[in-house]
C-alpha cells in the first residue's frame, strides 16, 4: 500500500483524527505550557493562595486552576505534571518496544528450526515474567530503589513492559519468515541480519507502531499508580498521580483536586490509545 494511501486511510478515521489531536494538544501543553504560567510549581502561596479558614483556594486571577493542598498553583503542576507523564510514556515505551522486538525477532527467526531451543527458552523467560501481576511487579521494583526519578521509573517500565511486544513481534516473524520471498533470501545464502533488516522488519513495523502507540497509554497510567501509591518519582516534582494522591483527602471539600489530575491522565490515556486504534485500521491489509 503506498504512503498517500496510507495518510488517507488515516485522516479519513474520526478516531484517528481525534486522538492526534488530542496528542498534539497534550504535547504542545508539556513544551510549551510551562513557559506560559508564571508560578512555580514547587513553592506554596500562602497569601493569594490560602483561604481565610486554611483551605486551598479554587479558581481565581491568580491562580487560575486554584492551589493544592500546600497552595501551590495547580494549573503550573497540572503542566509540568503532563512533562512528566508524557516523558515517562515515550521514553519507557521506546526501551519495551526495542526490547520486545529484539526478543520478538529471535524467537520468531529461531522457531521451528535448528535454534528452536532459543525459541523456547526465550517464550518460558516471558511467560515466567507474565505470570506476576504486572502492577505488583513494578511496585516491587520501584520500591527495591531507595529514591526513584524519572530515570529509574523509565528504566522500571521499559525493562518489565516489553512482554507483549514481544509476543506480537514473535507471531509476525513467525509469518513473515514463512513468505516466498523470504524464503528465496534465505536460500541464495544473504546474511540474516541482512534478511532482518530488508524483508523482515518492513513486514512487521505496522504491528510494531500500532503496539508501541498503545503502550504508551499504558504507561502513562502505570507511572500514575506509582506516584499514586508514593514509589514514582518523588516529591516534590510534580506529577499527576501524586496530584490525585494529596488531593483525596479534600476531595468531598473539593472535587477539584482529584477531579483536574483524573481529567488529565484519562485524556492522555484516550489519546494514545485511539491515536492506536488508527494506526491498526491503516496500516491492516485486511481493514476495508
Amino acid at each position: 500500500m503506498t504512503r498517500s494511501r496510507l495518510l488517507d486511510r488515516f485522516a479519513r478515521n474520526r478516531a484517528a483524527f481525534v486522538g492526534s489531536a488530542l496528542v498534539l494538544f497534550l504535547s504542545l501543553l508539556a513544551l510549551l505550557g510551562p513557559l506560559l504560567v508564571s508560578h512555580d510549581p514547587n513553592i506554596s502561596d500562602f497569601v493569594a493562595g490560602r483561604s481565610p479558614l486554611g483551605l486551598p483556594v479554587g479558581p481565581s486571577p491568580a491562580h487560575l486552576l486554584g492551589t493544592d493542598p500546600l497552595y501551590r498553583d495547580t494549573l503550573s503542576r497540572l503542566l509540568y505534571g503532563a512533562r512528566i507523564s508524557l516523558l515517562v510514556g515515550v521514553a519507557s515505551t521506546a526501551l519495551a518496544t526495542g526490547i520486545g522486538s529484539i526478543v520478538g525477532i529471535t524467537a520468531g527467526l529461531a522457531h521451528q528450526s535448528r535454534f528452536a531451543p532459543v525459541d523456547a527458552l526465550l517464550m518460558r523467560i516471558v511467560d515466567a515474567i507474565l505470570s506476576f501481576p504486572y502492577l505488583l511487579l513494578i511496585m516491587a521494583l520501584g520500591t527495591l530503589l531507595d529514591r526513584t526519578d524519572v530515570a529509574s521509573i523509565v528504566l522500571i517500565l521499559g525493562f518489565t513492559g516489553w512482554l507483549g511486544t514481544s509476543r506480537v513481534v514473535r507471531a509476525k516473524t513467525i509469518q513473515v519468515r514463512g513468505l516466498d520471498f523470504v524464503t528465496a533470501a534465505r536460500a541464495l545464502g544473504q546474511h540474516p541480519l541482512r534478511v532482518v533488516a530488508r524483508h523482515v522488519l518492513p513486514n512487521i513495523a505496522g504491528p510494531i507502531i500500532v503496539t508501541a502507540s498503545a503502550s504508551v497509554a499504558s504507561m502513562i497510567l502505570a507511572e500514575s499508580v506509582l506516584s499514586y501509591l508514593s514509589v514514582g518519582v518523588q516529591p516534590p516534582t510534580a506529577t499527576w498521580g501524586r496530584m490525585l494522591r494529596e488531593g483525596q483527602t479534600y476531595f468531598t471539600a473539593d472535587p477539584r483536586l482529584v477531579a483536574i489530575p483524573g481529567l488529565a491522565i484519562l485524556i492522555a490515556v484516550l489519546a494514545f490509545n485511539l491515536l492506536g486504534e488508527g494506526l491498526r485500521d491503516a496500516l491492516d491489509p485486511q481493514t476495508r
